[in-house]
């Protein structure tokens, strides 16, 4: 992580005069509605002192919108330039709460006397205009309709969640609240919509209150330059009528980008080989269908037309115009080239298309992409050498795929994957190994539709099913997955006959313990949600001794109004595991700080326990907290834990903003067993397989490591009191068995990991995620234990399209016969 920036010192005499808030000051809070406080309008300026904001918009690239980004404008009313190097515009949501997270776009250049300053922000999926060139540039995603927008003197995150709060905070500039927003000056002006934005006039006049000074309407963004947008297409252009001095091959390059980005073209020949007539993203694919017979250079080109769809067919024989652009979907994505502002001329009907490319078991090189050690973007294409060069060389080409191996069920957005190397690192249910870094599974390829649903459902298909006969379509881009085929034909489903299979009954001389992600149960979730947990626990996990449980919300979910507690999530699932002909589980957990543990804002994730009271003893002993430390401690029976339930350092840095280990005291068949139950960092914002810079930087890693070492000293300080301790260690390590995170935690053998020392190869993994089916939870033990354990991962989520959680869970049994230290074994 880049170090934060310092605020910048006061100004030189060359400066402006120095800046002062909008906002007014905390003793003007004196205003109070409905409960809600507003900040009292303060009086005009006789003269204005610093630059202010002019205008937001955020339904860029939204449905209906004709801009394709969201926009922050500033101006300057005040008698000088002003620069803003090292300030920032900042952005929340409408009701942020403690945990929500600032958006910030740092500033480097300055707002010219009288004049505007423009900052991007987010494109989204549709939209077919771009702003006038930028002043500045974010990637912060705006709401359309309500939001806040802050002009901070600084790049430090401002810390206020509340317009009382905000207004004592010195280092804010100026804010504007629209919609629904809680942070505003004086009070909030009207919400905007995907085609409409908040705006001051044109002297940016500033009584201190935004519904005062901002009115909605067409959005106008204006660069320090004076320069604005003319419209979508810049005017009236004609139709091409006659072929171009470029062809297709020309405008896609050997690169990644365009050569012609930004640049006008006219008269490029093809066939429409597919429509998009569907959301806010449609236009049309063309494909040359003479070509250069250069591997580097694809053939085809993606139309951008917005919410419009494209009157095209395909088979149309065409001849293109528009502008070149590169469609970034997020930051560190690929970019898409395609033509925007475009108009075309049908010259004939009902043409044949271009043969699609047929990708064999050896298509797609076996190298996933170049070690570079940074942004791709500009290297020269080497299809034959690595597999994100071949799919960018192919961008919007047709491409098939024949009696195609499912190894991503399907998802709730209508996609799946198969693998086009059907013999390469397959698992035994028929999915795709992820084995390694090195080794990403270069085969995997995501399928989405364009049929009508209507006509043509997408199948329902699991893990180790079949897309038989032909499936093709164009080759596209989308940031969830990378690569894609978006498909005009979709082969036949053909079943793999996957089935949910129960693990074996628990022994009498057994002690079972599982892991389970229960991804986001909260308790108002529907009783389906509960049920179908229920059923897993009781009937497939066979009701284990004891169950470690992730992603348990708060008894609201994520509403958030400062519920902690999550009485009414356990309650109900210990009530549903009883109705399945499950035990009458008992549950111990912690509530956190409010919005200090991550996940789903308002969520309040946490781990918790459940046991089973006729096997299983929980040594309860009191104090612990969200903010009170576990500690190992020497008593009668060897070592015993100042606080049971207990949270691993709760307070150390490396647990902000996430899951706090939750360690519980079990007794059971005469035996002292110690258990954590963990959910570590998650990966969120690591670099995606698929994106520009390679190998992609795993950012989240960092804390993760930071995590295991503080659960490894805890393990040390358990074993340092009592070797022969009974020691689990397991839940969602969000990471893999082959990382440096497991590596921190098993490094020496203290502990183990039964997946890898007990399963196969192509039996570990417990979690499918683009194609891959990687192992992200895990159940660890020390050697006291490691000779004596039965360990199973329950299938019966991750390769599904039905499932309740996207974890499958894990069961561990301990034989309680083969003890080493009589009444601790």
């Amino acid at each position: 992580m880049s170090p934060t920036p310092s605020r910048p010192t006061s100004p030189t005499p060359a400066d402006p005069a120095p800046p002062r808030r909008s906002l007014a000051s905390a003793s003007a809070v004196a205003a109070v509605a409905l409960g809600a406080s507003l900040i009292a309008p303060v009086p005009a300026l006789a003269a204005a002192e610093h630059p202010v904001i002019s205008e937001v918009y955020g339904g860029g690239g939204n449905s209906g919108a004709e801009l394709r980004h969201d926009f922050v404008e500033l101006g300057n009313p005040t008698e000088a330039d002003v620069d803003l190097s090292g300030w920032s515009v900042q952005y929340l949501p409408a009701q942020p709460g403690a945990s929500t997270r600032v958006q910030v776009t740092p500033l480097s250049g300055s707002v010219p006397t009288g004049e505007h300053y423009l900052i991007r922000q987010a494109a989204g999926a549709g939209g077919t205009t771009e702003l006038p060139e930028p002043d500045d540039a974010g990637n912060t995603n705006m709401s359309a309709s309500a939001g806040i927008v802050l002009l901070v003197e600084g790049t430090d995150p401002v810390e206020c969640r509340t317009a009382a709060t905000c207004a004592e905070d010195e280092s804010i500039i100026d804010v504007v609240g629209y919609g629904n927003a809680a942070v505003f000056a004086g009070s909030p002006t009207a919400g905007t919509s995907n085609t409409t934005s908040t705006s001051r006039d044109a002297a940016f006049t500033d009584t201190g209150n935004n519904s005062a000074d901002f009115s909605t309407g067409e959005p106008t963004p204006t660069n320090s330059a004076g320069e604005t947008v003319e419209g979508p297409g810049g005017g009236d252009p004609e139709d091409p009528v006659e072929p171009g001095e470029l062809r297709i091959h020309d405008v896609q390059g050997t690169s990644h980008t365009s050569p012609h980005v930004g640049e006008e073209v006219s008269g490029l020949p093809g066939v429409v080989t597919a429509v998009n007539a569907f959301g806010s993203a449609r236009g049309f694919w063309f494909q040359d269908t003479e070509g250069d017979g250069d591997p580097r250079t694809s053939e085809a080109l993606f139309v951008f037309t917005g919410s419009t769809t494209p009157d095209v067919a395909v088979g149309d024989e065409i001849l293109a115009a528009g502008r070149v652009s590169e469609y970034r979907p997020q930051a560190g994505a690929q970019t898409i080239t395609q033509l925007d502002r475009a108009r075309w001329t049908t010259l004939s009907r009902d043409n044949d298309l271009p043969e699609a490319v047929l990708l064999e078991a050896d298509t797609l090189p076996e190298a996933y992409a170049p070690d570079h050690g940074g942004d791709i973007t500009e290297l020269e294409l080497q299809p034959d050498k690595y597999a994100l060069d071949f799919w960018a060389a192919h961008e919007h080409m047709i491409v098939r795929v024949e009696d195609a191996p499912v190894v991503g069920a399907t998802d709730g957005y209508d996609a799946l994957w198969v693998t086009t190397k059907p013999d390469r690192n397959r698992t035994a249910n028929g999915g795709v190994r992820y084995g390694s870094y090195d080794d990403p599974n270069s085969g995997r390829v995501k399928i989405e539709s364009l049929l009508d649903r209507e006509v043509r459902p997408f199948p329902e298909a699991n893990v180790g099913d079949t897309l038989a006969g032909v499936t093709e379509g164009p080759v596209y881009y989308s940031r969830f997955g990378g690569y894609v085929v978006r498909a005009t034909t979709l082969g036949e489903h053909v079943s793999g006959d996957l089935e949910r299979v129960p693990v074996r009954d628990t022994a009498r001389h057994e002690i079972s313990v599982a892991t389970y992600n229960v991804e986001n149960l909260g308790g108002t979730d529907d009783q389906a949600k509960f049920d179908a947990l229920a059923e897993g626990i009781a009937d497939y996990l066979a009701a284990p001794d004891i169950v470690g449980l992730e992603e348990i919300q708060d008894n609201n979910g994520p509403v958030d109004d400062g519920t902690v507690d999550a009485d009414v999530t356990l309650d109900r699932l210990v009530a549903a595991v009883a109705a399945a002909g499950g035990p009458e589980y008992e549950w111990r957990q912690i509530s956190p700080e409010d919005g200090r543990d991550g996940g789903q804002p308002g969520g309040n994730i946490r781990n918790a326990f459940l046991f089973n009271p006729d096997r299983v003893q929980f040594v309860d002993v009191g104090g612990g907290d969200a903010t009170t430390p576990v500690e190992v401690v020497e008593g009668e029976r060897g070592a015993e834990l100042s606080v049971s339930p207990g949270r691993i350092a709760p307070q150390e840095a490396a647990w902000n903003s996430s899951r706090k280990p939750l360690v519980g005291h079990f007794r059971a068949l005469n035996r002292d067993v110690y258990v954590v139950t963990n959910h570590f960092n998650a990966k969120g914002g690591d670099q995606p397989l698929h994106g520009v810079n390679q190998p992609p930087n795993r950012v989240t890693e960092t804390q993760r490591h930071q995590q295991a070492t503080l659960v490894r000293e805890f393990a040390d300080d358990l074993l340092a009191v009592d070797p022969e301790a009974n020691l689990v260690v397991m839940g969602d390590l969000n990471d893999f068995q082959f990382s440096t995170t497991l590596d921190i935690l098993t490094g020496d053998g203290t502990l183990t990991n039964p997946m890898v020392d007990l399963l196969e190869p192509d039996q570990r993994y417990n979690y499918v995620f683009d194609g891959n089916s990687q192992a992200l939870d895990h159940i660890l033990v020390n050697g006291v234990l490691a000779g004596r354990v039965d360990y199973e991962i329950v299938r019966i989520n991750s390769e599904f399209h039905d499932q309740v959680s996207d974890h499958d869970p894990q069961v561990l049994r301990i034989d309680t016969r083969r003890s080493t230290s009589p009444g601790r074994g």
